[in-house]
């Protein structure tokens, strides 16, 4: 496939940072984003989330096209790409222009994954997203199908049926279904992350050890940046440089 000019190639103007998680269901991303997070706050950084699927604007139109099974692979690549558009524009773009760091529970490479294992053109989707500026820093935890769905499975008792894949129509049972959807889904995160430079973290490493090498990453990718902190912390850095 050739790369497209253009696609994720240009970087955010605004004072803020932009860190992204991306992995397959299980893969424990969201854990880790959440503990990244708290850690951020600690050290008196302006931090904003948000997650894929979360505008208000196509919610209900997600959920009846999903009960319904209403969705064509395109309609359901266009519907997370307004969903996408929706919250660039009103929970992305202006925290970073007020200097703040964005959390983004999945960014555009979970469409680059999932629509095309659904079967829609991998250039197409690019070309659909085009306008997304790049993260600054997006993590990529990467793991075995199966140890994902063991992690799935242990907390309830069933799989989603979109998570399962089973509207591709690969197989009858959700979780050979599953193992099939997601394994495609697998090889195109490693296609994304050779194509756009995506930390790769261990996945199935204990959540400490991750979440060490997450911050590591992240104070490295911070070096530079000045933006707004809690009064709290701004006085105590006075006081140590006053020392």
């Amino acid at each position: 496939m050739r790369k497209l000019r253009g696609v994720l190639q240009r970087s955010h103007p605004y004072p803020g940072r932009l860190i992204a998680v991306e992995g397959i269901d299980g893969s424990g991303k969201s854990t880790q984003l959440l503990l990244l997070e708290r850690w951020l706050i600690a050290q008196g950084y302006r931090v904003h989330f948000t997650e894929w699927n979360s505008s208000l604007l196509v919610r209900r139109s997600m959920k009846r096209g999903k009960k319904k099974d209403l969705l064509t692979p395109t309609t359901f690549s266009l519907l997370h790409a307004v969903d996408f558009a929706d919250r660039l524009t009103y929970q992305i773009v202006p925290p970073l222009k007020a200097g703040m760091i964005v959390l983004a529970d999945r960014y555009v490479y979970t469409a680059f994954a999932r629509d095309v294992a659904r079967g829609v053109h991998p250039e197409w989707v690019r070309e659909v997203y085009g306008f997304a500026p790049r993260p600054d820093l997006t993590f990529y935890f990467r793991v075995p199908i199966e140890v994902s769905l063991q992690r799935l499975l242990t907390g309830r008792t069933k799989l989603k049926y979109h998570e399962a894949g089973m509207d591709v129509g690969l197989a009858t049972d959700p979780v050979d279904s599953y193992r099939l959807f997601q394994s495609r889904v697998l090889d195109n995160y490693d296609k994304v992350t050779g194509e756009f430079g995506l930390r790769v973290i261990d996945a199935t490493a204990d959540i400490p050890t991750q979440q060490k090498t997450v911050r590591r990453e992240v104070e490295r990718m911070l070096q530079q940046y000045d933006g707004p902190r809690t009064e709290k912390q701004i006085d105590g850095r006075r006081r140590r440089e006053a020392q």
